[in-house]
């Protein structure tokens, strides 16, 4: 049985059709308010963007779904989980300034904001999944604890899942940091020696200081090693690589297992908004953006996170590739544009993988909204 993906177009050309009053309308197409009921607690679930990015949705747009859940008389509220890597949403204090200062202040969105796995992450809840990789998944207290939620994610690329969007979204972002840790364990990076410039730009970003400079090389103690990639994203000369073949598909299903967690006490009172605009390469935990891989699609709204994302998928493979960014082939109308951009990553795992366990379905139907 298919899953019903709703779907506007960024096209504007009125006040009524301006991107907030496309929101909106999306929002009501959709039906989202069947998720909610009154006096809810509701989680709206972003990424706040890191410091210095500027690809992370719109603040004006959140706000748009606020108002609308409000209209159902919720409490809403803005969250976001803390990061395993060093930067500027380590912890809430950071995280919540952050926030604020990427235009997330509630004056402007009209919620609070809450991290939703505590002051150092310590919040969590572990939540029985009993999966392939699995019994348990440890996902943040104040998401757990919502009465339902609104998943707004941003589709983009990532280093390590090839791409990311509501099923990354619920799968790192509702994990608490020790479950973050969990699902990268198995991605333990190599440095490429050749290619090495002994800057030490990864052994400065790296958390637990498993990074070393021996002879102007890069070296890392794999005991020490999370496997979090954040020396993946940050090396600006790509010295860093990650065992593909064997780790990826592992990282893939734990995310997957990490998502279908996130929601199973939320008796389906979730849904979920892509937002395919601002298809930067890399995700909004960098603190820089890149060029776009393609010309911005649209939004989308589902109740089914694998649906939607495969959706978006093959919305933005119908797009032509910006020769002008990082995307070096498969620049034509149909071809696989995160596979072009992440050769070695098998992005679409996570779609297989989350439809087995029950997460969703790959089959949708896609209903096109004026």
């Amino acid at each position: 049985m298919s899953s019903k993906v709703y779907f506007i177009d960024f096209k504007s050309d009125s006040k009524k059709n301006n991107i907030p009053n496309k929101i909106k309308r999306l929002y009501d197409k959709a039906g989202i308010k069947e998720v909610l009921s009154e006096d809810d607690a509701t989680a709206i679930k972003l990424h706040f963007g890191e410091k210095g990015n500027n690809a992370f949705i719109n603040p004006i747009f959140v706000r748009q779904v606020v108002e609308k859940a409000k209209e159902s008389n919720v409490e809403p509220f803005l969250t976001d989980t803390n990061t395993l890597y060093t930067g500027s949403r380590t912890n809430s204090i950071s995280h919540i300034q952050t926030a604020i200062e990427n235009g997330f202040a509630p004056s402007v969105v009209k919620a609070p904001i809450i991290i939703a796995d505590g002051l150092y992450s310590k919040n969590s809840i572990d939540v029985a999944v009993n999966l392939k990789h699995f019994d348990t998944v440890k996902i943040a207290g104040d998401i757990y604890h919502s009465n339902s939620m609104i998943v707004l994610s941003h589709v983009k690329g990532h280093a390590l899942s090839g791409y990311g969007g509501s099923i990354k979204n619920l799968a790192m972002g509702c994990a608490s940091a020790s479950g973050k840790q969990i699902q990268h364990s198995d991605s333990k990076p190599d440095i490429i020696k050749e290619k090495c410039i002994g800057c030490g730009i990864c052994a400065k970003n790296c958390p637990v200081d498993a990074i070393s400079l021996e002879n102007k090389k890069a070296k890392i103690n794999k005991d020490k090693c999370i496997g979090c990639g954040e020396c993946v994203t940050v090396c600006p000369k790509r010295a860093i690589k990650v065992q593909f073949e064997t780790d990826v598909d592992l990282f893939l299903e734990k995310m997957a297992e990490y998502a279908y967690g996130s929601v199973a006490n939320k008796n389906k009172k979730v849904a979920y908004i892509n937002f395919v605009m601002n298809v930067t390469p890399l995700c909004d935990c960098v603190p820089w953006s890149g060029v776009p891989i393609v010309n911005d699609v649209g939004i989308l709204a589902s109740f089914d996170p694998i649906a939607i994302d495969k959706a978006s998928l093959d919305l933005i493979d119908e797009q032509l590739g910006n020769e002008h960014s990082d995307l070096k082939c498969n620049h034509k109308a149909g071809e696989d544009k995160f596979a072009g951009l992440h050769k070695n990553v098998k992005a679409k795992r996570i779609l297989e993988y989350g439809e087995s366990i029950g997460l969703g379905s790959r089959n949708y139907e896609l209903i096109k909204i004026d």
